[in-house]
C-alpha cells in the first residue's frame, strides 16, 4: 500500500507573510495534479482541528512562515525538535504549536512522520493578504522543495 501523504500549508492570510503556506497550497492546487496516495490541505490557522488530517496520514510535508533568524526569504527544512521553529510565532494566529499537535497523536498511537519546509518571514505582524516581494520572489522554490519531499515521499506531483 502507498503511503499516505497530507501536503498541508499553515498560516494567516491576513498577515502578510504568515499565510505564505497556504500561499503555495493555492500555488499548487492550480498547477498540479497529484497522486491518489497525496492530500492536498490548506490547514489555515486550525491547530488542534488538524489533528484529525494528521492521524489520517503516513508522512506530513507542511510549509510554513519559520522564524530561524536568518535573511527574510531563507528557506528552511525541519523536522524532530527543530519542527519547535515553526508555527512558533509568539503574536501569531496559530492556535497550537504543530509538535503539541504531533506529540497528541502519538498519545493516541498515530503519529505521521513529519517535516517542515519553511521560509523566513519578513513581514508577519502587518495586516495584508500579499506576500512581501522577497517572499513571494521566493515562493516557488519553497514550492519546488516541498515537491522533492514528496516524491521522495512516494507521492507524485503532475503539472497541468
Amino acid at each position: 500500500m502507498d503511503k499516505r501523504i497530507l501536503l498541508l500549508g499553515v498560516g494567516n492570510l491576513l498577515y502578510s507573510d504568515e499565510g505564505l503556506g497556504v500561499h503555495a497550497v493555492k500555488h499548487l492546487e492550480e498547477g498540479y495534479a497529484f497522486s491518489p496516495n497525496v492530500t492536498l490541505m490548506d490547514g489555515g490557522v486550525m491547530g488542534k482541528v488538524l489533528m484529525n488530517e494528521l492521524i489520517e496520514h503516513d508522512h506530513v510535508i507542511v510549509m510554513d512562515a519559520v522564524l530561524g533568524g536568518e535573511a527574510p526569504g531563507t528557506l528552511y527544512r525541519l523536522e524532530d525538535e527543530g519542527l519547535r521553529k515553526s508555527l512558533g510565532f509568539k503574536d501569531s494566529q496559530h492556535d497550537v504549536d504543530f509538535v503539541d499537535t504531533l506529540i497528541s497523536c502519538e498519545i493516541i498511537g498515530r503519529r505521521p512522520s513529519a517535516v517542515v519546509i519553511g521560509m523566513e518571514p519578513q513581514d508577519w505582524k502587518n495586516m495584508s493578504v500579499e506576500l512581501t516581494p522577497v517572499c513571494a520572489e521566493k515562493l516557488p522554490e519553497l514550492i519546488r522543495h516541498a515537491l522533492a519531499e514528496l516524491e521522495a515521499a512516494g507521492g507524485t506531483a503532475t503539472p497541468l
